[in-house]
C-alpha cells in the first residue's frame, strides 16, 4: 500500500504511512495559513487510494473537491508552480468521487437519527440539561422503553414528556422523583432545538453507517461532505451531532485492529467545538472513544485554528501532525507555539518555535508515524497542491452530483411511521370516548367490549397476514442484531409476523444498544 505525499520537507519527501493513518492526525494552525487546501490534499489521497472520506465542511469551499480543478480558476497559476516546484510530474486536474450532505436536507441528503438511537446523554448535553433534569429524561426513555414506544423524533419527545408530566405522582412511585418543573424545563429546551432546526436532524428513515463507507466503481472512496455552513450556528449541534457519529461508527464497525489501510478517515473541523464546556468527565470519555475507534480502522483527524483547543488526552492519540503557521499576537498564542513546538520530536536543524511564526501560506511542520510506530523527525514542509477545485460547486454542480449519488433517493423522504406521539395520542381520545362511555352505559356493560387500542402484537399479525414476500423482518432483525442491510425478499408469511413484531420493537431494542455504548462511554 503506498504512502500519502504530503510535500517536500528537508530535501525528502514528507509522507503519511497508510497502515498508520488510523493512528489519527491534527492539522493546525492560524486562519488563512492553509489548513483546508491540506485537508482537501489529504482527502483526495486517501480516496484515490480506495479509502472512504468523511469532512465537514464549514465555509462551504470543500464541495469543490468533486470537481476537477482548472487552469482558468483562481490561484491556478500558483498551484501548478508549486507541483512543478515538489517535483510532482504526473500532476494532474481530477474530481472525486463525492456524496453530499446535510442535516437539514438543503445542500445535500439529510442526515437522521432518532431520538432513541440518540439517547438521553447526548441528548441531556444537546440541551445543557443539569443532574436532575437528565434524571428525568433517562425515566422517560426507561418508561418508553418498558412499554415499547418508538422516540423518532421531537414530537415523540414531547408527547412523552406531557405525558410524564400527567402522571408524575404514578411515575414517581416506580421510577424515582419526576418534578413537572423538571418536565418543562426539558420541553423548554426541546422548543428552543426544534427553532434551531434540530427537529429536521431526527426522524426516519435513520443513517445507516454503511452508506458512509462506499467505493465507486473505479475503487476510489467516496468522499462524504457534509455542508456545516449553517451548522456551525448552532455549534453545540455540530458537536454532538459528530460525537454520535463516531459513537455510531464504534459501536457498528467490527473489530480490525490494524488494517494496511483505514476503513474510513474521519476530519473534524473546528474541533474545538467538541470541548468547549464540556466537563472533565466528558473530555476522558472523548478520549477513550478517540483510543478505541482506531481498532475500528477508522482515523480521526482534527481540524482546528489553535493545537492548544484539544486537550491533552485527547492530543497525546494523535500521532500524524500537520502545523500550518500560528502568529504569536497574545501571552495565549505564545504558549500555543511553545505547546506545538514541543509535541514534535526534535529536529537539531530546525527552531521550531521560530519556524512556527515564519511558516508561508501552504508551509506546515510535518511529523507523521513511521512503519515502526515511532514518529518522524520535524521537517518545514511545502505542502502538495490538490486536485481538484479549490473553492465551491455551483448550485447546479451540486444538483446534478447529488442526483447521481450512490444514495439518491433513499433518505431524501421522510417517513413517519406510528410511533409514540400517534399512540399516545390515541391513548388519550380512547380514554375520553371510554369514560363517557361507562357514564351512559356503565362499567360493566363497557368492559365487555374489546379494547379500542390495538396491541402491538395483534398489529403485527395483522400485517403480517396481509404481509407480501418482502417483509421489514430482515431489516428489523438486523437491527437488533447491530447490523445494518436491507431486507431479503424471501420471507415467508410466518416470518412475517415475527419481523412485524420485530421491526416495532427494533427501534427501542437497538437504541438501547447504542444508548448502553454512549452510557458507558460518558459515565
Amino acid at each position: 500500500m503506498a504512502d500519502i505525499f504530503l510535500g517536500l520537507g528537508g530535501g525528502e519527501n514528507q509522507t503519511l504511512n497508510m497502515g498508520r493513518a488510523n493512528r489519527h492526525g491534527l492539522i493546525a494552525g492560524a486562519t488563512g495559513t492553509g489548513k483546508t487546501v491540506t485537508l482537501q490534499g489529504l482527502a483526495e489521497s486517501f480516496s484515490a487510494q480506495g479509502v472512504p472520506v468523511f469532512v465537514a465542511d464549514v465555509k462551504g469551499d470543500l464541495s469543490g473537491i468533486s470537481m476537477q480543478g482548472s487552469s482558468d480558476f483562481k490561484h491556478a497559476d500558483k498551484l501548478q508552480a508549486r507541483a512543478k516546484e515538489l517535483g510532482m510530474d504526473d500532476y494532474a486536474y481530477s474530481d472525486n468521487p463525492a456524496i453530499f450532505w446535510d442535516l437539514y436536507g438543503e445542500q445535500g441528503h439529510p442526515i437522521r437519527t432518532t431520538i432513541t438511537e440518540m439517547g438521553p446523554l447526548l441528548l441531556a448535553r444537546l440541551m445543557d440539561l443539569n443532574d436532575t433534569q437528565e434524571g428525568v429524561l433517562n425515566i422517560v426513555f426507561r418508561f418508553a422503553d418498558e412499554q415499547g414506544l418508538l422516540l423518532l423524533n421531537l414530537d415523540d419527545l414531547q408527547s412523552m414528556l406531557a405525558y410524564t408530566a400527567e402522571n408524575a405522582k404514578e411515575l414517581s412511585a416506580k421510577y424515582g422523583n419526576v418534578s413537572k418543573a423538571s418536565v418543562g424545563a426539558i420541553q423548554r429546551q426541546l422548543l428552543q432545538l426544534d427553532s434551531q432546526g434540530a427537529g429536521q436532524f431526527f426522524g426516519e428513515p435513520a443513517l445507516e453507517i454503511d452508506d458512509f463507507i462506499q467505493c465507486d466503481e473505479n475503487g476510489r472512496g467516496y468522499i462524504n461532505v457534509l455542508a456545516a455552513d449553517k451548522l456551525m450556528r448552532s455549534p453545540k449541534l455540530y458537536a454532538t451531532f459528530l460525537l454520535w457519529l463516531l459513537a455510531e461508527l464504534f459501536e457498528t464497525l467490527p473489530e480490525v485492529g490494524d488494517p494496511e489501510k483505514p476503513k474510513l478517515v474521519f476530519f473534524f473541523d473546528e474541533a474545538h467545538l467538541l470541548f468547549d464546556d464540556a466537563p472533565k468527565a466528558l473530555e476522558d470519555k472523548i478520549e477513550q472513544v478517540v483510543r478505541l475507534i482506531r481498532s475500528k480502522g477508522v482515523g480521526v483527524f482534527f481540524v482546528t485554528q489553535n493545537p492548544i483547543d484539544i486537550p491533552e488526552k485527547v492530543a497525546g492519540q494523535l500521532g500524524n501532525r500537520v502545523q500550518h503557521a500560528l502568529r504569536a499576537f497574545t501571552p495565549r498564542d505564545k504558549k500555543a507555539i511553545k505547546a506545538a513546538a514541543d509535541t514534535f520530536r526534535i529536529n537539531p536543524d530546525l527552531d521550531v518555535e521560530e519556524a512556527i511564526t515564519e511558516l508561508r501560506v501552504g508551509e506546515a511542520l510535518v511529523s507523521t508515524l513511521m512503519e515502526d510506530g515511532a514518529p518522524s523527525v520535524v521537517q518545514r514542509t511545502l505542502i502538495k497542491p490538490p486536485r481538484s477545485r479549490l473553492g465551491p460547486v455551483s448550485k447546479k454542480e451540486r444538483a446534478i452530483i447529488r442526483s447521481i449519488s450512490p444514495v439518491e433517493g433513499k433518505y431524501d423522504e421522510e417517513i413517519d411511521r406510528e410511533s409514540a406521539e400517534e399512540i399516545l395520542l390515541q391513548k388519550a381520545t380512547d380514554a375520553t370516548e371510554t369514560a363517557e362511555e361507562v357514564a351512559e352505559k356503565g362499567e360493566k356493560e363497557v368492559s365487555k367490549r374489546s379494547r379500542k387500542t390495538t396491541s402491538m402484537w395483534s398489529k403485527a399479525m395483522k400485517r403480517a397476514g396481509r404481509a407480501a414476500a418482502g417483509s421489514a423482518a430482515g431489516a428489523a432483525a438486523a437491527a437488533v442484531l447491530g447490523k445494518k442491510s436491507r431486507a431479503n425478499p424471501a420471507r415467508t408469511a410466518a416470518t412475517s409476523a415475527v419481523g412485524s413484531i420485530v421491526t416495532d420493537l427494533a427501534g427501542p431494542i437497538a437504541g438501547r444498544f447504542v444508548r448502553n455504548l454512549i452510557g458507558g462511554l460518558m459515565r
